[in-house]
């Protein structure tokens, strides 16, 4: 059986899982040989649209009867682990196209659960069908939910706001570090009802990328993942229909009440790709210090003390990182659930700090140990140093991470993910 690479992140892949898994791999030649250059430029490679596209990875996580792959959050995490070894950019952008499917897969869980009204389903399995559907025809999603206005009691905080008009909606807004800007068929995009201002009155709306009223963020100088088209985009009187929207009250937080872990969706799978990056890093460094001999002796450069130690603390960071990735999708996909759902949130907020800190370890032992000809821009582990540097702060920091661990250990105080920010009425 052909070795994957989903293989080094999953022990005893399903032969469903494995078929998944070798379209992702078929995809992987063509992302490695765009990297450097969409790095070097910090444009999204437009094509990799179409390859994902004709590949069907664009419905990876859509339940088959929507006409999707069928894919669970494992072989999201495979998949962005993966692409994250040959494009971290892309596989980041990737990965938000899919957190797009918890619209839809949400709402769905949520009506089974009972938590909707009667007169409220028909509207809410329309939207989140619309959403499966889109994706699994090969529509990209971008999911917008950031903004740069920040609230002291919440993660993300939601300024955007959604007037109602005859027919509709108009947002107004701007939403920042959404990746795919200018390349997704829509955005996803989160804004709450005017007049309220707690996250009952959020909703959701595919705006269309050409639609009036939208424009683009100036293009971000990112330090990291530099070919996400991560600028963010701006909302100006954008009219949205009724039938392109989810606007019933409170449908955000029933959601919210059946995730397994963070609404934001999957965000197992966004570490998987930092690791993908460090994994990439630890092998060139390998590959380089193995296969160049020192003149006088004759010996790899590998075999020297200094790299010895270099190679053992990347090797224990590096696996430091799969250990917690692994547990923590053990946690976020066995059935039935091993933990409560405040356990399996609790140690997420652990996990991701911890997991993008040993990439970020990794990555620089990698630029120790081949000096100054591991820092040319171009190379996979002087991108893997940014790439992973950004994955320190993206979301949230390791710190914030632990300091709600802590405190939801000693005081059981609930986490706001999301606040809805009044501004100007």
């Amino acid at each position: 059986m052909a070795q994957l690479t989903a293989d080094r992140l999953l022990d005893g892949l399903s032969d469903a899982e494995r078929g998944r898994a070798e379209r992702v791999e078929s995809v992987l030649p063509a992302l490695r040989k765009a990297a450097a250059g969409a790095d070097a430029e910090g444009r999204f490679p437009i094509e990799h649209v179409g390859l994902l596209r004709d590949a069907g990875l664009l419905g990876l996580v859509v339940p088959e009867e929507y006409g999707g792959l069928g894919g669970t959050l494992r072989d999201l995490a495979a998949a962005t682990f993966a692409m994250g070894t040959a494009c971290g950019s892309t596989a980041l952008a990737y990965f938000f196209h899919n957190t797009s499917a918890s619209r839809g897969l949400l709402p769905l869980e949520a009506i089974r659960a009972g938590l909707f009204e009667t007169d409220e389903i028909p509207a809410v399995r329309a939207f989140a069908e619309k959403v499966l559907t889109r994706m699994a025809e090969g529509v990209w999603l971008a999911n917008f939910a950031s903004e740069s206005v920040k609230s002291a009691g919440a993660n993300i905080s939601i300024s955007t706001t959604a007037t109602k008009t005859d027919g509709g909606w108009l947002l107004n807004g701007e939403k920042s570090f959404g990746c795919a800007t200018g390349v997704a068929d829509y955005y996803l995009t989160t804004a709450r009802l005017a007049g309220t201002d707690t996250a009952a009155g959020l909703a959701t709306f595919f705006v269309p990328r050409d639609a009036a009223g939208v424009g683009e963020r100036p293009t971000w100088d990112a330090l990291g993942m530099r070919a996400t088209a991560n600028q963010g985009i701006t909302l100006k009187d954008v009219f949205i229909a009724d039938d392109e929207a989810l606007t019933v009250p409170g449908a955000f937080v029933r959601m919210l009440q059946v995730s397994r872990g963070s609404f934001v969706g999957n965000q197992c799978a966004i570490s998987a790709v930092y690791l993908g990056s460090a994994q990439a890093a630890y092998d060139a460094a390998l590959a380089a210090t193995t296969g160049k001999a020192f003149a006088d002796t004759g010996r790899p450069v590998a075999s020297s003390p200094m790299h010895q130690v270099l190679f053992g603390d990347m090797t224990e960071r590096l696996e430091t990182a799969y250990l917690w990735i692994r547990r923590q999708l053990e946690l976020e996909t066995s059935e039935p659930p091993l933990r409560s759902k405040d356990d399996v949130f609790r140690q997420w907020r652990m996990a991701k700090g911890s997991i993008t800190e040993a990439c970020f370890d990794v990555a620089v032992g990698a630029l120790k140990c081949t000096g100054t000809s591991g820092t040319a821009n171009t190379g996979v582990i002087a991108r893997a140093v940014r790439d992973t540097a950004m994955s320190l702060v993206m979301t949230f920091p390791a710190e914030r991470g632990r300091l709600e661990a802590a405190n939801l250990v000693t005081s059981g105080a609930e986490n706001a993910l999301f606040a809805n920010v009044a501004k100007g009425e």
